[in-house]
């Protein structure tokens, strides 16, 4: 079977890619698109939950969202650092997935798991590409057209919006299958993710869908500029 991805999103811990980019998820797999994700770690220093349960929710959320598949390289939770045994193990991911484009976290959040995360990919989409770099099992070298970042935590301006206006409901069921991470549950350690941060992360794909005249966007960063084709006028 073709393992091969149109997107593969990275992200430190399981919700990371939904509170980002859910809705993007969601309106491209309804028009066929093939999209992985990739969670670095299986988050299990969270205040609130337990590695079982939370994979359950990503594998919830993501049926929700549609995607293609979902995989844990177990990294340590809180142990995300640049170094060679990582990037070899993201490097084989996206060589055995062949994606088009790679999202990741952007750089600028409170967390330092997800600027690490951003680090990690852009290195390991690097070397992903040279031939003779090895990974375990001598994939063949991919090279990914296009690196993206999404935000997490934080409300920067974007260089390009999607608009998710028809796909923001999916968006926030995908985010709510992560009960034990953002709904107050009776022994629920009080984290910023259980007073309303979905009602944020709403709010603020309210403010981006308003700066572009949708109702509702998702907002991304990029390092190079976007090439604009046929789509400088719309129909």
């Amino acid at each position: 079977m073709d393992n091969n991805l149109h997107i593969l999103a990275f992200g430190a811990h399981a919700d990371d890619v939904e509170i980002g980019m859910a809705g993007t998820i969601a309106k491209l797999t309804s028009v066929g698109k093939r999209i992985g994700i990739c969670d670095l770690t299986d988050a299990d220093l969270s205040s609130n939950g337990n590695t079982v349960l939370r994979k359950e929710e990503a594998t919830n959320a993501g049926d929700i969202l549609g995607i293609s598949m979902r995989t844990s390289l177990a990294f340590p939770d809180r142990g995300l650092f640049l170094n060679d045994e990582y990037i070899r193990a993201l490097a084989k991911v996206i060589r055995t997935y062949k994606p088009q484009v790679v999202f990741a976290p952007y750089s600028e959040d409170r967390h330092p798991d997800h600027g690490n995360c951003a680090k990690l990919v852009e290195e390991a989409v690097f070397s992903a590409a040279i031939r003779k770099y090895q990974t375990e099992g001598n994939e063949t070298p991919h090279l990914v057209e296009r690196v993206y970042f999404y935000m997490i935590n934080g409300f920067h301006k974007p260089d390009f919006t999607i608009d998710i206006s028809s796909f923001m409901d999916q968006k926030l069921a995908a985010l709510r299958a992560y009960k034990s991470q953002f709904e107050q549950m009776e022994q629920s350690y009080a984290t910023p993710l259980v007073n309303g941060y979905i009602e944020t992360v709403e709010a603020r794909e309210r403010m981006f869908g308003m700066l572009v005249g949708v109702t509702f966007a998702e907002g991304f960063k990029t390092k190079v500029p976007i090439l604009l084709k046929d789509d400088l006028i719309g129909d």
